[in-house]
């Protein structure tokens, strides 16, 4: 059975002093929980205050939310996949639907961007998902598939690249909306991306939900067998109530 991730995406929230607060009442009230894992993705100015107040903790990792393929170079204000290691980094967010909505990241970039991030030996997590016009034309798994094609092609190949990659599955029609996909509607297109995969021998690989992922949805859409976590964005900044939707969330 893959364990469970829980995915906290800080987005542009928590600098490193709030950062240090935020881990110091999250350890406290969190204990380890059986097959299940969480995973933090601060801004990159907070990445090293939450790596190293993680401590040695199993359960527990501290990613990037983004990277630019070159490993160093004259690329003012960018991040490498190298550098987000030394600074604690376990993890990276890649082809984030902020990425590519909002500052026109295309398929092709993601695809550089996973290799590097695969090269420095971080563990990627690829993030696939249609816009509303898309999902309203019937387009949902033209366009995932597509996202999973050129992102994976780029990282060396799907069939070697899969193994060391986790997906999530973003529906941008439902992040930050207040629209949510139906558990149901979720894992319908969980399924065809675990399809998809199988045809690549990648049968381990994990694929989270996210998408305005709250308290009082998470246990809904967790209870469906083909997700195997979530990315989860606003309903992570507080910690408590964070650390309860962890635990509530048991299946």
């Amino acid at each position: 059975m893959r364990p469970l991730v829980f995915a906290a995406n800080w987005k542009m929230n928590l600098g490193p002093a709030e950062a240090r607060d935020y881990l110091a009442t999250f350890l406290k009230a969190y204990s380890p929980q059986p097959n299940r894992q969480v995973w933090f993705f601060p801004p990159a100015v907070s990445l090293e205050a939450v790596a190293t107040g993680l401590g040695n903790r199993a359960d527990l990792l501290a990613g990037v939310q983004d990277v630019y393929w070159e490993p160093k170079g004259a690329f003012t204000g960018a991040t490498s996949a190298p550098l987000a290691a030394q600074a604690g980094a376990k993890a990276a967010l890649i082809g984030h639907s902020e990425r590519r909505h909002v500052f026109g990241e295309t398929d092709e970039q993601t695809g550089r961007k996973l290799a590097a991030v695969l090269e420095a030996k971080l563990h990627p997590v690829l993030c696939v998902g249609e816009t509303l016009e898309q999902r309203d034309a019937g387009r949902t798994l033209e366009v995932v598939t597509r996202q999973l094609e050129t992102a994976l092609s780029g990282g060396g190949g799907a069939r070697a690249a899969t193994a060391r990659v986790t997906i999530a599955y973003e529906p941008v029609w439902a992040i930050g909306t207040g629209r949510n996909a139906t558990p149901h509607d979720a894992a319908t297109v969980h399924a065809a991306i675990r399809a998809w995969l199988e045809q690549h021998e990648a049968t381990e690989t994990r694929i989270l939900y996210g998408g305005s992922v709250n308290l009082k949805n998470a246990a809904d859409l967790l209870a469906e067998p083909e997700l195997d976590g979530v990315l989860v964005g606003g309903a992570s900044l507080d910690p408590t109530g964070w650390g309860e939707l962890v635990r509530t969330a048991a299946v």
